[in-house]
């Protein structure tokens, strides 16, 4: 089963890869960053498994640069509440 099967087991293994990003001292603009890097490459190369991955597929296909990394930013901090 892959990670990406189920969208709990996804926000739970971003939540765990951005906690271990932080605790190795990887700063806000890198994790930004690489959230980025990381949407570009599921919409481009995998196929949504669920509703909720083809929405937001659907939503950073339809956005700009700029608002591809509001996306990824707004990820970061939703994995990061559901830990609270």
């Amino acid at each position: 089963m892959s990670v990406l099967d189920n969208f709990d087991s996804w926000k739970s293994f971003l939540a765990n890869k951005l906690t271990q990003a932080q605790q190795q001292g990887m700063s806000n603009e890198t994790v930004q960053n690489i959230a980025h890097e990381i949407g570009d490459y599921l919409a481009q190369h995998v196929d949504a498994k669920n509703k909720e991955e083809a929405v937001l597929r659907d939503l950073w296909n339809s956005a700009s640069d700029e608002e591809q990394q509001v996306l990824a930013n707004t990820m970061i901090k939703y994995v990061q509440n559901q830990g609270n």
